[in-house]
This record gives structure tokens, sequence and C-alpha cells, in this order.
């Protein structure tokens, strides 16, 4: 009987690694110190695998890895942590209202199990260490709704009528029990739309922000933080428009660089300061076909004392515009923050890109964070707003307490459960066909993502401080190694 392309993976790594084995095994890296050119103690490796077929899903591989000395002729990946790059926040998800929802729907001690899981820093869970939330509605809401909605004609400047009343029955209940399993965790907000009767059109959809209310609309975002902070939700960083110049979605805005740039210098960051608030504004939160959208934000200083960097999506561009954008403004951060799966392709397909080019691409170009789109959806990719979007599929599907697992689940898995937030990307080579990304953990530890592009079984080495360590990936495999 043939084997599948999991038994011949593993057949061929416990090959590989009988020259390692001949070697004397040693003590686990010991713990960080403040040099990155500590002289560390190699020892054995673990190996979590997923592969395109699914014969293993985020699978921990049952031999450890063992470093030695013997040669061979494989490609070699070589780590170097005396070469340090940006620090890390975190990768996770994007928590849509809708997420929160269905999460919030499950039988408690089900939802209690699924969340930690999800966000326990110890244990079996993947350790989720970084969140997206909607300010006011995003598209995978249920409905459309802002934090100060009137009827048709009115106005409320001084935000009288504000409330976070919307948020009550799902999201911030949800906040709060992922919050408790790990208070730790970051949360960036992104608001889709202001209200209504402050855009131009007077419509969730489309429309601009009239300049008579950027006072009005910096106070809201002081408000919605302050109400958080209230309800026991710290927002680490919010954006200023998510896609701001898509305005064909609802909700949504259309909000050029100019007129971000006026509404952070003008109103916003002046607002912040005034309330003595510490959260980070982020600008653009979109492709990365428009990298002259946050320069040139950043290029205009009166805005830019206010920003901590820029945001990204990649429905458009290449993920090498995120290195453009550090290397006019390297002291500003940069953040990847959505991508979506859709429900019509195919797992294979999705594994491969989004490891390739937002874990490994997105970190190799300066990126704090790599976030995918929703958390949750139903299995029709529901709830939804009327326009929003009806292919998104979600990290999980949840049938009431049912849970399946999908592709977005395990590509975040690789990186979040061992890139623990302050673990900072260190160099490695990029043999062809081979991306990789490496990290040193706060802890001392080293983890180094490997994605096998190639058409067959492909072998390999990692080497650090003299030592190699060989290992095999399938065609289309993942491998995340940790030592």
């Amino acid at each position: 009987m043939p084997l599948n392309s999991h038994r011949w993976l593993f057949l061929a790594a416990s090959l590989l690694a009988l020259e390692a084995r001949a070697q004397p095994a040693r003590l686990r890296a010991a713990p960080a110190v403040a040099s990155p050119t500590r002289t560390a103690k190699v020892g054995n490796a673990e190996f979590w695998l997923t592969t395109p077929d699914k014969s293993a899903l985020f699978q921990r591989q049952p031999d450890r890895l063992a470093f030695g000395t013997v040669p061979n002729t494989n490609p070699t990946v070589e780590v170097d942590d005396a070469q340090t790059f940006q620090t890390m926040d975190g990768f996770g998800y994007c928590l849509t209202g809708g997420s929160a929802e269905l999460l919030h729907k499950m039988e408690a001690p089900k939802r209690t199990q699924l969340l930690r899981e999800l966000f326990a820093t110890s244990g079996p869970g993947i350790g989720v260490s970084y969140l997206r939330v909607s300010i006011g509605a995003s598209d995978l809401d249920a409905r459309v709704f802002s934090y100060d909605d009137l009827p048709a004609g009115q106005t409320d400047p001084t935000l009288t009528k504000f409330s976070l009343a919307p948020d009550q029955p799902h999201l911030i209940p949800m906040l709060r029990e992922i919050l408790a399993l790990n208070p730790g965790l970051k949360i960036l907000g992104s608001p889709w739309s202001p209200p209504t009767w402050m855009k131009t059109n007077d419509n969730s959809k489309g429309g601009s922000l009239k300049p008579e209310f950027y006072d009005a609309y910096a106070q809201y975002f002081v408000k919605y933080l302050q109400g958080m902070q209230a309800a026991g939700i710290r927002v680490d960083a919010i954006t200023i428009q998510n896609e701001p110049l898509h305005p064909g979605n609802n909700p949504s805005l259309l909000m050029p660089a100019t007129e971000q740039a006026a509404f952070i210098k003008r109103s916003l960051g002046p607002a912040f300061r005034a309330a003595k608030l510490d959260t980070k504004i982020i600008v653009y939160d979109h492709n990365a076909d428009k990298p002259e959208y946050p320069i040139s934000i950043l290029n205009d200083k009166d805005a830019a004392q206010y920003v901590d960097g820029s945001a990204f999506h990649l429905y458009g561009g290449k993920i090498e515009a995120l290195s453009q954008v550090h290397d006019a403004h390297p002291d500003k951060n940069l953040y990847f923050t959505e991508q979506w799966v859709g429900s019509k392709t195919k797992f294979a397909d999705n594994l491969g890109w989004h490891i390739g080019t937002l874990v490994i691409g997105a970190s190799r170009n300066w990126a704090r964070t790599v976030l995918e789109w929703n958390l949750a959806a139903d299995p029709q990719q529901n709830p939804h707003t009327p326009g929003g979007c009806t292919e998104c599929l979600g990290a999980l599907t949840l049938a009431g307490n049912e849970v399946t697992r999908n592709v977005a689940y395990y590509v975040i898995a690789h990186a979040s459960k061992f890139v623990r937030p302050g673990s900072v990307r260190i160099a490695s080579n990029v043999p062809d066909m081979l991306p990789n990304v490496a990290f040193r953990t706060p802890d001392g530890h080293h983890v180094v993502i490997v994605l096998n592009e190639g058409k067959t079984l492909q072998a390999f080495n990692l080497r650090y401080q003299g030592k190699r360590l060989s290992t095999a990936l399938a065609a289309g495999g993942v491998g995340t190694y940790v030592w």
C-alpha cells in the first residue's frame, strides 16, 4: 500500500536526522540575556508540521530533531541572531462583530474550551496574541451601526448620544472573556465608517468626512477608547479608517491621504494629547499598492508627530512595499492587519500563499503584526451586512457548538504559539524554494518558520552557531522549528 505524504515525510525526516542523532544530546537554549550576540547552547528542536493534503495539521512531530556537525550537501538555512530587526507585537485575527456573536452564542463550557485553545498562553492552545476589532460595525456584523446613530437630518456635534450599547450584547463580553485568559493580548480598533450625519452623503456606504465634523469625530475616538477602558478593555492602537480608498463596501468611507493627514494634525492628534491617551495612531490600513499614501502622511511633520506607523492589507500590490515605507521612515512602525480567505478557494493554495506572503513575507518586510481576517463565521459565511462579504471564510466555522478549523487557523498557529509578543526577528538566508523567517523569543528560544515552495519533498538544513539540523518538508509543507 503506498505511503501517504505525511508518512513519507516522517520517514524521510527520520532518516535525515540519523546523522544528527549520532551527536551527543545537549541542553535546551539558555534563558535570554541582554546581548543579541550571546552564546547559546544548541540542543534539540521541536518540529510542528502542516501539509497541503491535511495529513498533518499543525501537528507536533514525535521525534525531536538534534543539531550536529556531520556535513551534507542539502540547502541550508543559516540563522544568525547577531542581526536583529523589528520587535513583534503578535499574530492573530480580526474579531468581527459577527465572530463575537457566534462565539457568544456557544454553550459556555464549549466556548471556554475553544477560547482557551485560541488564546491561552500555556498548555495546548495556539496563543493568539493580537486582535483587531471594528469601531462601530464592519461589513461582518449582522447590521450596520455606529455609536451615535440619529434620524435623518439630525446632528450631534457634542456627542451627547454617544453609546457603546451596540457592542454590549456580544463583542464586549467576548473581549472580557478573552482578556481574562490572556491579559497581555493587544487590541487594534478600526472604523469602517463614521456616523452617517458626519458624512457628505449621509449614508453608511461611501461618502467623505465633512471637515466641520473633524473635531466631533476626533472626540468620537476619544469617547470610544475611554468607554472601552471603563469596560475593562484597553485598546492599544487605532487605525483612522479601514480601507480608506475603497468606498464601495457597506459600511465604508473615502478618505484620501491629504484628508487623513488634515484630520490627524487638526483634530485627532491634539484630541488624544488633550485626553492624555497613549493609544497608538496608525495610518492607511489598506493595500500595499499605494505606499505613497502613508509616506505622504509621514512626510508631513505636523501630522507625523502623532503617528506610530502604517497598516497594510494585500488585496493589491506586493508585500515588499512595506519595506519601501520602512526605508522612507525607519522610525515608524509597520503592521499587517487584514487578509481574507475565500470560501470557494482551496486549503492547499491558501496555506502556501498565506504562510509565504504574510507570516514569512510581511514579517521579513518589517511588520510587527500579521492578522488574518475574520476569526469565525457560520457554515453559510454569515453574519454580514447587506452588501457585506458573502464569501469570507472564518479561521473557524461555527455551527452552534460544532467547530471546524480552517486554513487561517493553522496559518496563524504556526507563528502565534511560539513567536510571543516581544520576540525579535533575526537574520536568516533564503535558499531557493525555501522561504523562511526566524525569531528569537523573550525567553531565549529560537523559532524558524519554513515553507517548501517546490513540487517535491525537499531535504534541507537549519544551521545555528556552527551546528546543523537535518530535516525535510513535503511539497507545499510548512514547518515551525523551535529550540
